[in-house]
């Protein structure tokens, strides 16, 4: 989540006001989300969509830097301060074999069974052809770089 804007809080630099509408619409849809209701449920599926969202948000800043170079770096550093992209996640997508990463977690061997990757990360080409991925902890359908 963004930090909130207060008096104190320093202001945006160049180019924040032909972003800002974007980054708005992706707060409100968290604000969707957050609303909605979750019964039936599992925990971890009533998270999926903000997991999405987030990533979506970090991938629109990491394009506009990165891929585009519509914003400048002072920017997109305070872009990265504010919480309006993860750091983490978009250090990840600059390394070779992570670039369709959806979450950190999924990376993380202590999240998940045997001490490995998630299932997610596995190529298609590697896994049974009637097999249906799903990640449980972020919902994606595979994210490995070679897919």
């Amino acid at each position: 989540m963004p930090r909130v804007r207060t008096q104190r809080t320093k202001k945006p630099p160049e180019g924040f006001a032909e972003i800002e509408d974007t980054l708005l619409e992706f707060a409100n849809r968290l604000k969707d989300i957050e609303t909605t209701p979750h019964e039936g449920q599992r925990k971890n599926e009533s998270l999926w969509p903000v997991f999405q969202i987030t990533h979506q948000r970090s991938r629109y800043i990491y394009d506009l830097y990165y891929t585009r170079e519509a914003i400048s770096s002072q920017l997109y550093q305070w872009l990265l301060k504010q919480g309006y992209a993860d750091g983490n996640l978009i250090a990840k997508w600059k390394k070779q074999g992570y670039e369709k990463l959806c979450c950190l977690r999924c990376i993380q061997a202590k999240e998940n069974n045997f001490n490995a990757t998630c299932i997610c990360r596995v190529p298609k080409a590697k896994l049974a052809k009637d097999k249906v991925v799903e990640c449980v902890t972020c919902g994606c359908h595979g994210c490995a770089s070679t897919d």
